[in-house]
């Protein structure tokens, strides 16, 4: 799906809604393939909703509409229509950009503690999400293997150093 399309969808959803919402721009990030969708807003607060859940469910129902759409796509074209983009990621006033780093500096201080004890390393319990932040940017780092362990809402990951 293109990002004028996707930027239409969350107009669309926002336009319906009661917040005050001033800019929505749509980029493409190169090296995760992602769908950035940034939006400026005085209501921010409201948005994000406590500990970012609403924008979570924003999150997810544009998600879902947008897999939806190109289901209903594929479905018009005899499955002729290419998969439909959904990994995208809604920000609003940068806090999903800003919370990305402070998972990437948890994960980075994490391992160093790992290997300067050479010993596995427990993060609190995150969303599958914020897992998933770790498991990626901690990928390449050379001595270092991580794994999720744990259930429900106490799943966790676990960094070990390795020779």
């Amino acid at each position: 799906m293109q990002t004028n399309e996707i930027k239409k969808i969350v107009e669309e959803l926002l336009n319906q809604s009661t917040f005050s919402v001033e800019s929505i721009d749509v980029d493409c990030d190169e090296t995760s393939g992602a769908m950035w969708c940034k939006i400026r807003s005085s209501d921010s607060n409201l948005l994000i909703g406590h500990d970012g859940e609403t924008l979570a469910a924003i999150n997810h129902l544009i998600k879902r509409i947008v897999e939806q759409q190109g289901q209903t796509l594929a479905a018009e074209h005899g499955g002729s229509v290419p998969a439909t983009h959904t990994n995208i990621i809604i920000d609003v006033n940068d806090y999903q950009k800003k919370r990305f780093e402070n998972i990437k500096n948890l994960a980075h201080m994490l391992s160093e503690r790992a290997i300067f004890f050479k010993s596995s390393i427990e993060a609190d319990p995150m969303s599958s999400f914020d897992r998933r932040i770790i498991h990626e940017f901690l990928s390449e780092k050379p001595n270092i293997k991580t794994e999720s362990v744990g259930e429900g809402w106490e799943r966790r990951v676990v960094i070990r150093y390795v020779e």
